[in-house]
């Protein structure tokens, strides 16, 4: 479908609908952390850094930036708070003497996991309480939901 062509209105509908219902789970799993030492903005951009993984070499700061739809003077804050915090290191990158690289450390890999064991036992609570049902529906959904976020990071 291109830009001139009328949409589906049941698929702007569903589209709103999904839209709506990631916002509400963004705040909640962002409410998950309120108990932790870490912001939930600290905790995703920790997390990036882990999915790149080692052989990555690590992940500019534009596209830290980018990822998380900040500015990479807000992006270069946080990861100088995580520098500080030892969670997080910056390099040259040995690509373009221009850019920064950020890598996660051994205590950044220690705090993305001790934060998803918390997120895992509060959600795993939450979700006890869907019927059997349920549970399967959304375990059905997660490829879809992963092929939605493929489709958008392409």
């Amino acid at each position: 479908m291109n830009a001139s062509e009328p949409a589906d209105p049941g698929l702007l509908a569903l589209a709103e609908d999904f839209r709506e219902a990631l916002r509400h789970s963004i705040y909640l799993v962002r409410r998950l952390d309120a108990d932790g030492e870490l912001s939930a903005a600290q905790l995703s951009m920790l997390k990036m850094l882990m999915d790149a993984g080692p052989a990555a070499g690590g992940v500019r700061v534009g596209e830290i930036a980018r990822n998380l739809g900040v500015k990479v003077p807000s992006a270069t804050e946080q990861i100088i708070k995580l520098e500080r915090a030892g969670l997080a290191r910056r390099e040259p990158d040995p690509d373009d003497s221009r850019a920064v690289r950020v890598t996660l450390t051994d205590a950044g890999l220690a705090a993305v996991a001790s934060a998803n064991e918390r997120r895992n036992t509060v959600m795993a609570g939450v979700l006890s309480s869907l019927s059997d049902e349920d549970r399967a529906a959304l375990a059905a959904a997660l490829p879809v939901i992963g092929r939605i976020n493929a489709t958008l990071l392409a």
